[in-house]
């Protein structure tokens, strides 16, 4: 058993699309009880059964954007850096990701802020990435956010957590479906579409991510759950985002 993705909604030229390099997700087993103390209601933590114990899983996902562009304006691209910070939900029932916020390191950060009210922030991100080394290395140095990972020489029989292949990559790779919380308090959603990763399985020699420190989920010592990672991978976004409607 394969997991074949999902189908690819027809773009609109109101969307966006970009290329993400050095692609990079890593992943964090927190408490379910904490977790849930920051969703909204009708939103619920995805646990999962650990070798010691069940839990739930967040995620610091870093990439490179190359030339992001709006599908109406192909000729004004950008380039630059990205973290997203996200937990794997239910939102009544419907899986997809949380997002307690994000950094970019470009000005255009300006619009999700305050035109959509979405929660970024901008930030000084440098990503480095060396696939063709052995092992390849990966890095990201983002104010007091670092990571430092090396590819496994082989990859992962088994996530821990997770059935196989196919459940850890629907699950931690292929959400496309997100939700945050906008200015006054208000729920939005937007969505995505990739196609299906084929990562590389890294394990981090250092890393800290003071986002999920501040919100109680992890303490500066935590090691990471996983590392996943893939050179380049091409995103559609449907943009813009919009209100969250239970059941529409």
């Amino acid at each position: 058993m394969t997991f074949a993705g999902t189908p690819r909604p027809r773009p609109r030229w109101y969307h966006a699309r970009t290329d993400l390099d050095d692609f990079a997700i890593i992943s964090y087993r927190v408490d379910a009880d904490a977790l849930a103390r920051h969703l909204p209601r009708g939103f619920a933590p995805m646990k999962a059964d650990f070798g010691d114990g069940p839990g739930a899983l967040v995620s610091a996902v870093a990439f490179t954007d190359r030339d992001f562009h709006f599908r109406f304006l192909p000729q004004v691209g950008i380039d630059c850096g990205q973290i997203n910070y996200r937990a794997y939900v239910t939102a009544y029932g419907r899986p997809g990701v949380w997002f307690f916020g994000t950094a970019l390191d470009h000005p255009v950060v300006a619009i999700p802020r305050h035109l959509w009210g979405m929660p970024w922030h901008r930030d000084r991100i440098r990503i480095e990435a060396d696939w063709a080394a052995t092992p390849a290395g990966w890095r990201l140095r983002a104010g007091h956010a670092r990571c430092e990972a090396t590819e496994l020489p082989e990859p992962l029989g088994r996530l821990d957590g997770f059935a196989g292949e196919p459940d850890w990559l629907e699950r931690l790779t292929h959400p496309t479906l997100g939700w945050y919380r906008r200015r006054g308090g208000r729920v939005g959603t937007y969505s995505i579409w990739h196609p299906v990763m084929r990562p590389r399985h890294l394990t981090a020699t250092s890393a800290r991510f003071p986002v999920f420190e501040r919100l109680g989920l992890i303490t500066p010592d935590t090691v990471p759950h996983s590392v996943l990672a893939q050179p380049r991978l091409s995103f559609d976004i449907h943009t813009p985002p919009r209100r969250f409607r239970p059941g529409a």
